[in-house]
């Protein structure tokens, strides 16, 4: 078939596909897995997502007008908050490659659950978009993921994977967050653990 020679039905697309839907699968079935257990998963599974990210084809896009999103917010915290209790206390790590360091005194405080959340995100609503079968559409999904891989969720990825090689050969086991549970029912959960891509998502205009 004459569509098969187009990029967005590539090898490379297509294995990126299948890493993508491994991602999502297990971010949203994180309830079902120890958090010991989901540290390992992602060990083995962000560097092969990330390998079949960067061989994404560069293309162009289509469509002037945005790409149609699908995860809403509360599904996004849903996988945030599931990930976040499975983490415990591996979840929070200090991070230097951020782009908030210069705007804070100290060491800025990066969670694995958000990291994660944000890039489920950026997945989810690719595949969701790829799997329309229409040539456009598809391919300004992968535009578009390439593109906030470049900027974005990749650099997430490999932030992540450095603190779960830390944490899983630190030899420490997880640990529950004191009182975690609680704070959330009283939290303001507009500024809690919200990233940057998350505000832009939601179309707020703060600074």
């Amino acid at each position: 078939m004459e569509s098969n020679s187009d990029p967005v039905y590539s090898r490379n697309v297509i294995e990126f596909v299948a890493a993508a839907n491994e991602f999502c699968k297990y971010a949203e079935h994180a309830s079902e897995v120890k958090g010991d257990e989901m540290l390992r998963i992602m060990q083995r599974l962000l560097p092969f997502l990330y390998i079949k990210a960067s061989l994404l084809p560069s293309l162009d896009s289509f469509f002037e007008e945005g790409n149609e999103k699908f995860v809403t917010e509360p599904e996004w915290f849903k996988i945030h908050d599931t990930m976040r209790e499975k983490f415990g206390t591996a979840d929070e790590f200090p991070e230097v490659f951020d782009e908030r360091i210069n705007d804070v005194e100290g060491p800025v405080i990066s969670s694995l659950a958000e990291n994660l959340a944000d890039i489920y995100q950026d997945l989810k609503d690719f595949l969701l978009l790829y799997q329309t079968g229409t040539t456009e559409v598809m391919n300004d999904a992968v535009w578009e993921c390439k593109m906030n891989f470049e900027n974005s969720w990749g650099q997430k990825l490999t932030n992540s994977l450095r603190a779960i090689h830390k944490f899983i050969y630190s030899g420490e086991e997880i640990g529950k967050i004191e009182n975690d549970k609680k704070d959330d029912k009283n939290a303001d959960r507009s500024d809690w653990f919200i990233s940057r891509r998350q505000k832009e998502f939601r179309g707020d205009s703060g600074e």
